[in-house]
């Protein structure tokens, strides 16, 4: 066992770490993905009260029974997602809901970006997701002693998604 003295520094040992593969060294804690530089854009407008952003492809799928196996036939995706706000203003909710009170069915752009300074290679991605419509619309909402937020549900085709960016190694 080697005692350290607290107050001397000690070298760096190359030897320590030639040993150890590059993955070890590469993709330490500090790669990981933080979501600190995420941003999002409804229809070219940034959203700069977002406090988290989630978009997925939901697989719908029935079973196929093969003899004693079950297995799964892909039938349909469906797309959808939340963007949760820390409302600062009403966002253009009040034309929104002007439009469907009047028998429209607004669709709507969003393009998200995420990035990392830190990350392996300066990573970023990009998605632009089109086709997209909101599953509700919060008209108001409060509570006393807290920070409003709202959450804002939406569904899209995932033939209109698609990535512009993307990390590689």
């Amino acid at each position: 066992m080697i005692k350290l003295n607290p107050l001397v520094i000690p070298k760096f040992d190359i030897q320590r770490f030639s040993s150890r593969d590059w993955e070890d060294v590469t993709y330490r804690g500090r790669r990981r993905w933080s979501g600190n530089h995420g941003q999002v854009w409804i229809n070219n407008e940034k959203i700069f009260e977002h406090k988290s952003f989630e978009a997925k492809v939901v697989i719908n799928d029935e079973d196929v029974t093969i003899g004693d196996s079950v297995d799964r036939k892909v039938v349909g995706l469906a797309g959808e997602g939340e963007i949760v706000i820390v409302n600062v203003f009403n966002r253009g909710f009040s034309d929104y809901l002007a439009e469907l009170k009047n028998g429209h069915d607004p669709r709507f752009t969003i393009v998200a970006k995420h990035e990392d300074p830190d990350m392996l290679n300066a990573g970023k991605e990009r998605i632009i997701i089109d086709n997209v419509w909101f599953e509700e619309l919060v008209l108001m909402q409060f509570e006393k002693g807290t920070v409003r937020e709202t959450t804002i549900p939406f569904g899209f085709t995932p033939q209109d998604a698609y990535y512009t960016e993307t990390v590689e190694l």
